[in-house]
């Protein structure tokens, strides 16, 4: 007997892998929307109510949880978050059920530490990295910057289902979200019992105050009108704003100094976002001269090469060194992508990233339950032939 047409050891091969695949990744996870947030104007910019995404834990993860926030850029127009009213980045009317994988997935064999943990996907729609609160809404664009409220009233809604008897909780998120797991991630910990253990965890959040090929501070500008639109200066960690200008607070390099809660920095050296946005964005780029290189890290000529390594140099400098924050993990690979914990191909599968012969989802466990110090930081390019190009939310 022959499945699809295939010769019968083709469609046993088959058969394998699409039982794999479904084993890491869990069934289609429902929307809670928090319906009762709205009258406290905890909303998406479009006025629509906050959503998450919620899969029960069981067995020895019953009163544990990890909470990951989604990423998505930021919005620092009126016009550009305008445009995020019309898709899923600026309202819930248009987000869908989603399967968990990576930090999320269920499965034991490819999640082994947190597979049966209360596992929750909270979804972005404020486009602040959950920081803003403006209190007037302009009846010409019908735009609410509210990320802090939204942030608030999911994890209350959260707390009421049982997260505030947590005995142990992670706090994490990708890119805008990885961000937003480092400004909010003491503010977390306040809110959950002083047995817990918590921690949080930043993937291709840890965005540098770096400067462009043309000498720039272009990334530096694009956070400052994003903290003025949204208002998000009384959101900030107040250890970091009471020490330098609010929109320095968006880089983690001015937060981690004083940062209480223990946290892990899941990075890539040659982050593919950052180098398109903070290294080359596209002003500093008129000519298009890095185009391929932007797209590819094999398309880079020789001298781009070098202006990487450069930009490798300078994240290097903008991290805690290593060993002398034993409550800080650090996996920072050189592969050339952004968002590594979401997705279970590069989270902990055979084939996926590893340093010092250890994936992701093995570091992050290790550190989460002190069974080693795990700081990892890779050789330069293209030492690592285990990367896999990521972008993942």
């Amino acid at each position: 007997m022959m499945a699809f047409g295939l010769p019968r050891a083709a469609a046993v091969t088959l058969l394998l892998c699409l039982a794999a695949a479904s084993a890491a990744s869990d069934d289609v996870v429902s929307m809670v929307f928090v319906k009762s947030a709205v009258a406290k104007g905890a909303v998406c910019l479009d006025g629509s109510p906050p959503v998450y995404h919620f899969s029960p834990g069981s067995g020895s993860g019953a009163d544990n949880w990890v909470v990951h926030m989604e990423g998505g850029g930021w919005c620092k127009t009126p016009e550009e978050c305008a445009v995020r009213k019309g898709n899923f980045r600026g309202s819930s009317k248009y987000m869908k059920p989603l399967s968990f994988s990576g930090i999320l997935g269920g499965s034991q064999q490819y999640n082994p530490d947190f597979y049966n943990w209360n596992r929750v996907k909270v979804r972005y729609c404020d486009g602040s990295s959950f920081t803003g609160d403006v209190e007037e809404v302009d009846s010409s664009t019908n735009l609410h910057y509210r990320g802090a409220r939204v942030w608030d009233a999911i994890i209350e809604d959260l707390l009421n289902r049982g997260m505030s008897k947590a005995k142990n909780a992670i706090l994490s998120g990708c890119s805008a979200g990885g961000l937003a797991a480092i400004l909010h991630c003491d503010k977390f910990n306040d809110l959950l019992p002083p047995s817990a253990s918590v921690k949080c965890v930043s993937d291709a959040g840890y965005f540098i105050d770096g400067t462009d090929i043309t000498g720039n501070k272009f990334v530096r500008t694009s956070f400052k009108n994003v903290v003025n639109l949204h208002g998000s200066v009384k959101n900030l960690p107040s250890s970091c704003t009471s020490r330098t200008s609010p929109e320095l607070c968006f880089f983690p390099q001015h937060v981690l100094p004083t940062l209480k809660t223990p946290l892990f920095i899941l990075n890539a050296a040659y982050d593919s976002w950052q180098i398109r946005n903070i290294l080359v964005p596209s002003a500093a780029d008129k000519k298009k001269e890095w185009a391929k290189c932007k797209l590819d890290i094999k398309g880079c000529s020789s001298s781009q090469l070098v202006t990487l390594q450069h930009f490798r140099d300078e994240f290097l400098s903008a991290l805690p060194k290593p060993g002398q924050s034993p409550s800080v993990g650090m996996f920072i690979d050189s592969c050339f992508a952004h968002c590594q914990s979401g997705a279970q191909d590069s989270w902990n599968a055979d084939g996926s990233p590893s340093l010092q012969k250890t994936k992701i989802g093995k570091a992050v466990g290790d550190w989460f339950f002190d069974r080693a110090v795990s700081q990892r930081i890779d050789c330069p390019y293209p030492c690592n032939q285990s990367c896999i190009d990521n972008e993942d939310d």
